[in-house]
């Protein structure tokens, strides 16, 4: 019925990018657009989808939120993760100056384009820092492990969470 994935990339990419992919297979076109259609990021799936926004969950904590710029810009996710997040008991939630800027991983970006990556994570680590946050929560896991990586290096002591392990209570 549905394809959920925890990462808006993923999802960007069965979506947006197999369609093209396989143009050159019309015997797979139906099959490819089929799929693409009932394929959906996880808070867009729980809220869009399920019509949830509270899914009964506890989190101990101040957190902030990254938006990627896969689900931000390609999947339209605005408000979904947020009304997750806010309606989690016991968390105190802080917003994020510069919460829909690229973070600076995009996949091969960072390696060929290695100083300016650099340059758009330390913005990113710095508006974190701000937040006083003890977590960074998002929905595409590379993002947070880009981040992660920044916020170790600097010695910040924030940790990087998927907003699927703070929707399940752990931490």
């Amino acid at each position: 019925e549905a394809v959920v994935a925890p990462s808006g990339s993923c999802v960007a990419m069965v979506r947006h990018f197999y369609p093209t992919l396989f143009a050159d297979e019309p015997a797979l076109q139906t099959q490819v657009h089929e799929v693409a259609a009932r394929t959906y990021e996880l808070t867009e799936f729980l809220v869009r989808r399920l019509g949830l926004s509270d899914v009964g969950a506890t989190f101990r904590g101040r957190v902030t939120y990254l938006a990627s710029c896969h689900g931000f810009r390609e999947l339209h996710l605005r408000d979904e993760p947020l009304r997750l997040l806010q309606a989690v008991r016991a968390l105190e939630y802080v917003p994020l100056d510069g919460m829909d800027e690229c973070c600076g991983f995009g996949g091969a970006f960072s390696l060929k384009m290695a100083e300016l990556s650099g340059a758009m994570l330390a913005t990113k680590i710095d508006a974190i820092r701000r937040t006083g946050a003890e977590v960074v929560t998002g929905t595409d896991i590379s993002c947070l492990m880009h981040v992660q990586g920044g916020l170790e290096r600097q010695h910040v002591p924030v940790r990087a969470m998927h907003l699927a392990e703070i929707l399940a209570g752990e931490g």
